[in-house]
């Protein structure tokens, strides 16, 4: 089960295509992080045909920091904080079950204070930062 993202309201760009708002709430919907091709899957009654159409809406929605893709997976979140700090900050954090599939998005001021001074004594250009945890949430760790 995905984190839920039902008490965080973005403000939407208004200049969102059909296909970005079919396939932010195709994300904002899911139980569990979607691969570009379950997107595609979702969305095929809705018109759209070609993986490009949803690759081209999952920029979009990353690049207005409405979403999110998790690396280790291959696959697409809808961003769960309201104040967009992945777009601000240009770190992101997630705690992914790997268990029953939970993703959990949070931020830590300190460890993004702690890369962004690695970055500046090294000369680094950091661009953007994407962490992520693996293990068992507590839930899943209860029922054992």
């Amino acid at each position: 089960m995905a984190h839920s993202h039902e008490a965080h309201h973005h403000e939407r760009p208004r200049d969102l295509t059909r296909n970005q708002e079919l396939v932010l709430t195709t994300l904002n919907n899911a139980e569990a992080p979607l691969s570009a091709y379950d997107i595609l899957d979702k969305l095929r009654d809705e018109g759209l045909r070609a993986p490009l159409q949803v690759y081209r809406a999952l920029e979009k929605l990353i690049e207005h920091g409405l979403a999110h893709r998790l690396e280790s997976l291959n696959a697409f979140v809808c961003c769960a904080d309201a104040n967009c700090h992945g777009r601000a900050s240009g770190t992101a954090a997630f705690a992914i079950c790997s268990n029953c599939g939970r993703v959990d998005e949070f931020a830590d001021p300190e460890v993004t204070a702690r890369l962004a001074a690695w970055a500046g004594e090294t000369g680094f250009a950091l661009e953007r930062t994407t962490i992520e945890l693996r293990g068992r949430c507590a839930e899943c760790r209860g029922a054992e």
